[in-house]
Formats: structure tokens, sequence, C-alpha cells
């Protein structure tokens, strides 16, 4: 998965010149030029994205997604963070990553100076939905090329998402359950034929859904809920009486959803 990293510019702020000017530079400052340039590439220019913001990552195959580190990240050399992997709904589909901002992980992480995760929020492309097998193998691609290229705790990796989010929730979880530590699906549900394989019992869920919600009925969340709950699996369940098919808003401004999340690791 080759990124699209552009240097134009980065050298040229680090040696406080304007970019046209580099064609003035003579030979031997070219060389330098160079060398910083492969200095750059070898130190993993993914680890130098700014902290506290979703900054856009477009790849050549895969993908494309926002990508937020937290304030600290570079500060803390030594130290791994947990990881959140945030699914938007059916609306965010498409090729413009704007789209993905409108909801959920990267619009709260931006909130606060304190939002204490790196958060993953790929994009589905028009033609797929999140429960896809494609899509599926997809996430699990950019989940273990991030795992590789930061200081991601793999012991307090985190899925959740709404909607059309909240049923790839539920599909990737029921995928691969050995990859989380938790699980906030919001408004989703279980797409027909779907196999919960024994193990999800030990991964926490934390369902919410609307119970006025007339584009995902609650039934689908309750469906799932009730099938964790007959293999002896750790769920809990919000059901927000007077939502409609927004129960995603309340969900992610609750400070406790992110203590609940913390609160829980692979090792625990």
């Amino acid at each position: 998965m080759r990124k699209k990293v552009i240097l134009l510019g980065v050298v040229a702020r680090l040696l406080k010149i304007h970019p046209i000017a580099m064609v003035h530079i003579k030979n031997y400052n070219f060389i330098i030029i160079s060398c910083l340039i492969i200095s750059l590439s070898s130190q993993g220019c993914e680890n130098r994205y700014p902290e506290g913001t979703n900054i856009k990552i477009e790849v050549d195959d895969g993908l494309d997604y926002l990508f937020f580190l937290p304030n600290e990240y570079q500060e803390h050399r030594g130290k791994e963070w947990p990881l959140i992997l945030f699914l938007h709904g059916m609306g965010e589909r498409g090729d413009n990553l704007e789209l993905v901002k409108i909801h959920g992980i990267p619009k709260i992480s931006e909130k606060t100076d304190t939002f204490p995760f790196i958060a993953v929020s790929p994009q589905c492309p028009i033609d797929h939905v999140w429960p896809d097998q494609a899509m599926q193998m997809d996430l699990i691609a950019l989940l273990e090329s991030v795992i590789d290229n930061y200081q991601v705790d793999k012991d307090r990796i985190y899925i959740t998402g709404l909607s059309m989010g909240g049923y790839g929730t539920w599909s990737l979880l029921s995928e691969r359950p050995d990859l989380f530590a938790a699980a906030v699906p919001i408004c989703g549900g279980g797409i027909p034929g779907l196999d919960i394989p024994s193990s999800i019992k030990d991964v926490p869920i934390w369902v919410f859904h609307g119970g006025k919600d007339k584009v995902v009925p609650a039934d689908e969340s309750e469906k799932m809920v009730r099938a964790i709950e007959e293999i002896g699996g750790n769920i809990k369940y919000t059901l927000y009486p007077d939502a409609n098919h927004d129960s995603w808003t309340r969900t992610y401004e609750n400070d406790n959803l992110y203590e609940w999340l913390l609160s829980h690791s692979k090792v625990n």
C-alpha cells in the first residue's frame, strides 16, 4: 500500500526558502536536499503527520482514510496508543474524505485537545458497503498497515461504526474477533447469514440504537444482542426510546463511552 506523500515544500520549509527559489540552489546544496529527502523517507514520513487533527491519506491500492494522531504522540515516542477504527454510514461513501468528517469519531476527535486514541476512519467506495467481503479484507489490510507503522497498543484496538458502519462493525468483528479489545456498533445489525464465531463472546460489546429508528429498526440490533447473549457473550445494550436514526451523536459525545473502551484490553 503506497501513500501519496508530497515532499514539495518540506525541504524548502526546513531551509526557510520558497519552493520556486529551489531552482537557483547550487549543486552542492542540491545534494544536501537529496539527502534530506532520503532521510525523511527512511525515518518514515507517516510518523510525522500533524497531531490533533484528521488528515487525509490517499493510497494507490486500498481504502483512502482519515488519520488522527493524539496530541503528544511525537513527544512520547516510547508509548503505545489505543486505536479506534471508525466506519461511517451509507451517506458518506464516495471519493471525498470531507464527507467522513461529518459524523462520529473524526468529528468528536477534533473537539478536544485530549482525545487519547489513534483514529483510523476509512471511506467506503460508492459501489460497495462495509459488510462486502472485499471491504472486509481492505479494512484488515489497512488496520494491519497502521499497526505495523505506528505506536499502536495491539491489546487496545477498538472498532465502532454507525448505520452501514454498524453493520460493518458486526461483520468485521465476526470475521476477526481476535483483533479487537471492544466494539461499539450503533444503529446497525447483522447481515443475513452472518456467521457469529464462538470466540466473539470474549469481546466486550456495547450496542446503541434509537427506539424510533425507521431507517434501521431497533430489532436489527436486538437480534444481535440476543445472539451474543445466547453464547454467553459480554454485551450491553442502550436503547434511546425517543431517538430516530441518529443515535450516534449523543453516543459519541458521551465521555463514558471512551472511558468504557479504555477500561477494556485483550490482556484483561
